[in-house]
């Protein structure tokens, strides 16, 4: 079923955060190794989240029968993308540190949980295969787009504050 391709690549993605972010979690203090882990999943997530709203999520937010999923999904990236800002700017050394960590790594499973078994689901059965074929391709070509936009970005929450 090649027009299932982009749920397998989106579970992919899912599969090598995980791995990553229990990678992350068995680190100590501010260590090389923890500062290399954190950046390529802060990088890989973001990249994910945008390239995954430009091409899934956007069909879906155009459906009214798929409306409410994506846009309960881009509520979460958002607040995943804030916890990752959050722990970006704080001292990796701190207990708080891999306290704040735990929390986006429960909430960002969570979320990724629930997009693998209600909201694919209820997409794969709520498109064409020639949509999911388009799908996949936005995914595909924008995702080493948003990698290279998200390695060059340092995040920040000055605007935010204000």
């Amino acid at each position: 079923m090649a027009e299932s391709r982009i749920f397998d690549r989106l579970k992919a993605d899912h599969d090598r955060h995980r791995d990553l972010l229990d990678r992350i979690d068995a680190t100590q203090g501010d260590s090389d190794e923890r500062r290399y882990l954190f950046e390529n999943f802060r990088v890989e997530v973001t990249a994910h989240a945008a390239s995954e709203e430009m091409s899934l999520y956007a069909t879906m937010l155009a459906r009214p029968d798929l409306r409410d999923e994506a846009q309960h999904s881009v509520a979460e990236h958002k607040e995943i993308e804030d916890l990752l800002t959050e722990l970006y700017e704080m001292d990796f050394a701190s207990t708080g540190w891999l306290t704040r960590f735990r929390t986006m790594k429960h909430r960002y499973l969570h979320h990724i949980d629930e997009e693998e078994e209600e909201m694919f689901p209820q997409a794969e059965d709520g498109l064409s295969a020639a949509k999911k074929k388009e799908i996949a391709a936005i995914f595909e070509q924008q995702k080493p787009k948003e990698k290279a936009k998200a390695a060059d970005e340092a995040p920040s929450s000055e605007g935010a504050r204000e």
